[in-house]
């Protein structure tokens, strides 16, 4: 089995040197480089093609925020998972926006620091049951308009995806949805695409903050 290609991405050396520590002894995890902001990050990702950087936001040059969209943009393949020290962070919210796949406090332990690596590299959101839906709940209070899909787009979902979309923003997983609706999880996969598809998105993190955006889903 392949291992799972890490790009560290923060200002701070000792951090840059603990997590890669850290990740390095896990099984299935190489860091195969580090960065000290976010323009250097976008010249390590498309060097090295990591499956998953872990992005700092508060960075001197470019910021994590700017950094996540471009990567998203020119290597859509690359999943960035947000480090941050406060659980509660509209920097981290805007991260999200930006196309981040979830995020982890500095704090976190090895363990939850390499199963968030597999997590977002698997394709799933890192949302439950971590403080990701509840900072996501919190600054879709603030939301201006949504950006992005539209009410037309929105439409075009039909009444079980529109269902799925919310138990998405929910964070719940496949599994839990499939049992929820007591339905193959193979059917849900299929929805969980069909949506994605349907509201121009990356991933499931965005699909949720869509969610909450148009509403689906009520804050709190």
């Amino acid at each position: 089995m392949t291992a799972i290609r890490v790009l560290i991405v923060d200002d701070q050396m000792m951090v840059r040197e603990g997590f890669t520590v850290l990740l390095n002894a896990m099984p299935g995890i190489e860091v195969v480089g580090e960065a000290v902001d976010g323009r250097q990050a976008l010249a390590q990702v498309a060097a090295l093609k990591p499956d998953v950087v872990l992005m700092d936001i508060r960075m001197p040059e470019m910021n994590g925020i700017e950094a996540t969209r471009e990567i998203v943009a020119a290597h859509p393949e690359a999943k960035v998972l947000v480090l941050t020290t406060f659980d509660l962070d509209e920097y981290v919210y805007q991260a999200l926006r930006a196309g981040a796949s979830g995020f982890l406090l500095k704090d976190a332990s090895a363990r939850q620091l390499a199963d968030g690596v597999r997590i977002v590299a698997s394709g799933e959101a890192l949302l439950a049951p971590t403080v990701t839906k509840r900072l996501i709940t919190e600054f879709a209070k603030r939301a201006q308009a949504p950006r992005g899909p539209g009410t037309a787009q929105y439409g075009e979902l039909t009444e079980r995806e529109t269902e799925v979309l919310v138990l998405i923003a929910q964070g719940l997983s496949n599994g839990e949805i499939a049992s929820h609706l007591v339905v193959a999880e193979s059917t849900i996969k299929t929805h969980v695409s069909r949506i994605l598809v349907k509201l121009g998105l990356r991933d499931r993190t965005q699909a949720a903050v869509f969610a909450y955006e148009a509403r689906l889903v009520t804050p709190g």
